[in-house]
């Protein structure tokens, strides 16, 4: 439509993944090179994980079109399957005939028998599966034993997932370990900042014949800030923007137009991008404002804090400096329990939505099940109601979601941090602060907290396998012990479990039971959000 009145020979913003159009930020150089690196001699597993739109899939497309003639690959888009649908998938990508009905053990020796074949003429094979944290840990780990046929250097069959942050999170579960350990290229794909997003828009519109110049530097600026860089949506804005200024007449889009353009296409992206935060305040003059547009976009600009396993706060605090850096002088101001304080309370979200949100500060997407706090075997997270003062939720140094009642009805917040005597809370859309005198009238001590699960069942002696080693790894940890070599749970590891129960209070019998697993697990959460502030970090 806006083709010909630009001068483009082809759409420079189309979303459909095009591995000619990929454009190389430095992210995504890395990216290719650890994946072929980890993919290369020897190795087994690869996994690339990035957020929706990060451009995971074009990567992996450019990826296969550079490899050797002696290499066969195979791609599985979108897998929901169970153990026996994923080997038929296997079958059906690779043009391998199998009788209806045949069982698992006729599946697998007709893709091993497959491999071997290939690796007679000296062909490698290479699976590469797509959004694959939709796979459950069964078929991830029957996947893992397709793996086993190896020669003395290399496997017979490679395999790369590619999927969306969930992905790493499940490979932390303890059946999983051995496909963990397997993975010998991971990558995660980070947002455009800046800079990048001005040089992905110039690079897609030179590709296509237009000039790179079309969108002016404030147009980009706005783009970025409000995308968060996540490619896909820089996509769908620069496509709207074109077809608005066509529509308007302009030789170019104006920076108006751009804006215009950019709000209505991101009003319908919330469950795409990630929460949009500010802090309030007691005057809202248009300097207000400004201020928290500015930390709305730098707090959680790209949601790279949900995408890792990492922790939240060092990346909003890099963002902060990097992309907003007028934002360092800006005065922190404290609210009293104003009546403007109790309406942003107020305003306030149902306990499932909550939880979701305190799940994105984890890195993980919630599912139904999730935020409903009901907690079964197969859940990768706990999720419990307790009771505790501020004082105790402070020395636990994490996030929880505050059970409120704001007059006579009950709302929910998730405590994000505490610093001396202020409360930061995040309230649907707004991270608000106040002096924590106040969270006394509107919260009785009811929270709801979670934490990664690592155990479903009650182990002790004589037992042996993955969850012993985890076991044996999370008390060696908490007590400052050496790990064992072994994956039995033998009198050292009973030891060190009886160590554990006394210094916890607990009835010490050497067994690991619930309680003794769950307080466990709480204190050994690797890569856990907490409760400092960004302030705090940064001078540490």
């Amino acid at each position: 439509m806006y083709q010909q009145h630009f001068a483009l020979t082809e759409l420079p913003f189309s979303i459909v993944p095009n591995s000619r159009f990929l454009y190389q930020s430095r992210r995504h150089k890395e990216a290719i090179f650890q994946i072929q690196a980890g993919l290369g001699e020897g190795g087994g597993f690869a996994m690339l994980t990035g957020e929706v739109g990060t451009g995971k899939t074009t990567i992996a497309k450019s990826i296969l079109k550079t490899l050797a003639e002696t290499t066969r690959a195979g791609l599985i888009l979108n897998p929901t399957f169970s153990n026996i649908e994923l080997l038929e998938a296997i079958c059906d990508e690779f043009d391998l005939s199998y009788e209806t009905n045949s069982s698992l053990k006729q599946l697998n020796q007709y893709i091993h028998q497959f491999l071997l074949d290939n690796h007679a003429n000296g062909i490698q094979t290479l699976l590469v599966i797509d959004e694959a944290q939709h796979l459950s840990a069964d078929v991830l780990e029957q996947l893992r034993l397709l793996t086993n046929l190896e020669t003395d250097n290399h496997k017979l069959l490679k395999v790369l997932l590619i999927g969306q942050p969930e992905l790493q999170q499940k490979l932390k579960m303890p059946q999983l370990r051995q496909l963990a350990q397997r993975m010998t290229g991971r990558y995660h794909l980070l947002p455009l900042n800046q800079d990048e997003t001005r040089d992905y828009i110039k690079f897609r519109l030179t590709l296509a014949g237009g000039s790179p110049e079309l969108f002016n530097a404030q147009s980009i600026k706005y783009i970025a800030r409000q995308t968060h860089g996540i490619p896909r949506l820089i996509n769908l804005v620069c496509d709207a923007s074109l077809k608005q200024a066509y529509s308007l007449g302009e030789a170019q889009p104006s920076t108006s137009t751009v804006q215009t353009a950019c709000d209505n296409v991101m009003s319908f992206q919330t469950g795409s991008v990630p929460l949009t935060t500010g802090r309030a305040s007691t005057k809202t003059s248009s300097h207000t404002s400004l201020v928290a547009s500015l930390l709305i976009g730098a707090l959680l600009a790209g949601g790279a804090y949900w995408y890792t396993p990492t922790l939240a706060a060092p990346w909003v605090e890099q963002s902060i400096k990097q992309q907003y850096p007028q934002v360092e002088n800006i005065e922190q101001r404290n609210l009293t329990f104003s009546s403007e304080l109790k309406a942003i309370l107020n305003r306030g979200i149902g306990q499932e939505a909550a939880v979701a949100d305190l799940y994105k500060l984890w890195g993980y997407r919630a599912s139904v099940l999730d935020q409903l706090c009901l907690n079964n075997d197969d859940v990768l997270f706990r999720c419990q109601l307790d009771q505790a003062s501020l004082d105790e939720l402070v020395q636990a140094n994490r996030p929880v979601v505050l059970s409120l009642l704001i007059d006579g009805q009950p709302r929910f917040a998730i405590l994000y941090s505490v610093s001396g005597n202020q409360v930061e809370l995040l309230v649907k859309d707004q991270l608000v602060t106040f002096d924590r005198q106040w969270l006394g009238s509107i919260w009785q001590g009811q929270y709801r907290h979670i934490w990664q699960s690592y155990w479903s069942e009650t182990l002790k002696q004589g037992m042996s396998g993955g969850e012993i080693a985890q076991l044996d790894k999370a008390l060696s940890q908490v007590l400052g012990e050496p790990e064992s070599a072994s994956e039995r749970f033998d009198s050292e590891v009973k030891r060190k479990v009886e160590l554990f129960q006394r210094w916890q209070g607990l009835s010490v019998d050497g067994i690991a039971g619930k309680k003794t697993l769950r307080l466990l697990e709480e204190l050994s959460q690797q890569d856990a959000p907490t409760l400092e502030r960004l302030e705090e970090k940064s001078n540490v």
